[in-house]
């Protein structure tokens, strides 16, 4: 479980996250940019977002929130993940809904080196 400080929670932050259309993807994943911090003591917020649309049993769409949530988690731990933006929302795309955790930590892995060098 992430932490509250890295939780992305209300619905004005997710509608200004999208606002900005810096969309990073690859072929399971595809995760929102908001705008870069002016201040860097402040904490990125991370946001999860799988609709009725992935799957319509919310049992598969858990799941997947918990895989990339786990992942998420991992990798801030370990500092991979990039802090230069306010906030990430992370979305999955149907091909990862029968994937393993090993297949989606390597998925968020991939996109946080892209985001290293995106922008």
């Amino acid at each position: 479980m992430l932490p509250k400080r890295f939780r992305l929670k209300n619905k004005k932050a997710f509608d200004a996250t999208y606002k900005q259309r810096k969309v990073v993807s690859n072929r399971l994943l595809t995760v929102y940019c908001g705008k870069n911090k002016s201040d860097s003591t402040q904490q990125t917020k991370i946001g999860f977002v799988v609709s009725k649309k992935f799957h319509k049993r919310a049992v598969k769409r858990n799941k997947i929130k918990r895989l990339i949530r786990e992942s998420c988690r991992l990798l801030l731990k370990n500092d991979k993940l990039p802090q230069k933006y306010i906030s990430l929302i992370f979305l999955p795309k149907s091909a990862s809904l029968g994937a393993d955790f090993k297949t989606v930590f390597s998925a968020v892995e991939h996109i946080a080196q892209k985001l290293r060098d995106f922008d």
